[in-house]
């Protein structure tokens, strides 16, 4: 089931780095670039951070993945299009994009005996590490630094998942139920708008 929701949110993330491409009119290679940091850079960051050949760099699935929606998204010109980041569908595989991948952060940090600072480190890392790296590499404020409850629910879920390890309540269901409950507040944060404070 995680590894099904990974793969969604490598979609979306890589369409969310294909519309960021189009918008700032980027050629070809700066599109390719674009994708594969916001679908793969996180992943990639945290299995260096704890000494793993990167998940990208071992299989084919992902990188097969990425490389056909691209070609899908040209041909059928979507970066002539208004954009769909904020159609619902978009919205929802979004945010199971972004709960699986930080839950999968937090699990590889746990894994590696961690601690807190290290789950919550490697859960938004993996979840938005990619944006934030294609975000610094085209000159803009990282979208997580600057758009509501997106990196919080992130951190939110490596905290939870640490307290159960901590408690011993991991298991399959308390993990699912924090993926359930992080999508959901995902969703309601994005179309009640919720924020963190500005400074």
């Amino acid at each position: 089931m995680f590894e099904t929701a990974e793969y969604i949110g490598i979609v979306a993330f890589a369409m969310s780095g294909f519309f960021v491409a189009a918008r700032n009119h980027l050629d070809l290679l700066g599109t390719l670039v674009s994708v594969f940091l916001t679908a793969f850079g996180g992943g990639v960051m945290r299995d260096v951070i704890v000494n793993k050949t990167p998940y990208t760099f071992s299989h084919d699935a992902p990188a097969v993945i990425v490389f056909t929606l691209m070609l899908l998204m040209i041909l059928f010109r979507l970066h002539k299009k208004e954009s769909v980041e904020n159609r619902s569908w978009f919205i929802l595989s979004d945010s199971i994009g972004l709960v699986s991948f930080s839950i999968g952060g937090a699990l590889v940090a746990l894994d590696a005996g961690l601690n807190i600072t290290g789950v919550l480190a490697l859960s938004f890392v993996t979840a938005v590490g990619g944006g934030i790296a294609r975000d610094i590499i085209i000159n803009e404020v990282p979208f997580v630094f600057k758009t509501g409850f997106y990196g919080t629910v992130s951190l939110l879920a490596g905290a939870v998942l640490y307290l159960l390890e901590k408690f011993g309540w991991m298991n399959l269901y308390t993990i699912t139920a924090v993926f359930v409950l992080g999508v959901a507040l995902r969703i309601v944060a994005y179309y009640r708008m919720w924020s963190v404070p500005l400074v």
